[in-house]
């Protein structure tokens, strides 16, 4: 195996295990959410800030190994804006799918639930996909905006911050990730989306992505010097 090749199973390795993380993060708080309070908005909360905090640790610690991605619609911004090769991030996809996929079982796991226990919590709707396409679009769009203009250090506290703030102001909560929106499928819990609803998400989540890379290239041309 050559250097390179290591190089990028290490990469996809680093996507697999903070797919992974961040899923049993994003399920497991559900989880807990729903045992600690009957109150719905108590409960976003807590799944919130465990969000947040979490995603935070994942992007200062996976970043400098994979761009701690964790989502293939950043993969593949990344191959538009040619900062990654497609060849890894059709490597990664696979790793993030299978990575979320496992995070939401070893969530259910923990809280003494059945391995797979398919969501029925149903989002199928108008306003959803509007929201999962805005969430999208914001992400994809400050993650990019960050690296034009050389703030890609910020990337872990913006990132989660906005996250965060789009699980309040969607009506999606913000999935904004189709491999962990797979993953979710998982677990009928708080945070969990029904199967039938997940395809319609994805669909969301790829528009978005797009508006996400028109919007940034509107107002950060490659073209123009970056100040």
């Amino acid at each position: 195996m050559s250097n390179m090749e290591i190089a990028v199973t290490r990469k996809v390795a680093g996507e697999f295990l903070g797919s992974a993380l961040l899923t049993i993060v994003v399920v497991g708080s559900g989880i807990a959410a729903q045992q600690l309070s009957t109150d719905i908005g108590l409960q976003l909360l807590e799944n919130t800030l465990a969000t947040v905090f979490g995603l935070a640790v994942l992007i200062t610690v996976l970043g400098p190994l994979s761009g701690a991605h964790f989502n293939p619609m950043v993969s593949f911004a990344a191959v538009v804006e040619r900062t990654l090769p497609l060849r890894d991030a059709l490597c990664y996809l696979p790793a993030q799918v299978a990575g979320c996929v496992l995070g939401a079982v070893t969530a259910n796991v923990m809280y003494a639930k059945a391995a797979i226990s398919f969501s029925t919590h149903n989002r199928v709707s108008g306003p959803h996909f509007l929201s999962e396409a805005l969430a999208t679009a914001g992400l994809i769009f400050v993650i990019i905006a960050l690296q034009r203009v050389d703030r890609g250090a910020w990337s872990a506290a913006i990132v989660a911050s906005y996250i965060g703030a789009a699980y309040y102001c969607t009506s999606s909560t913000s999935f904004a990730n189709p491999a962990i929106t797979v993953g979710r499928m998982m677990s009928d819990s708080f945070a969990g989306i029904a199967p039938g609803s997940v395809l319609f998400f994805i669909a969301a989540q790829i528009l978005g992505g797009v508006l996400g890379l028109v919007a940034v290239n509107l107002l950060w041309p490659r073209t123009n010097e970056i100040r």
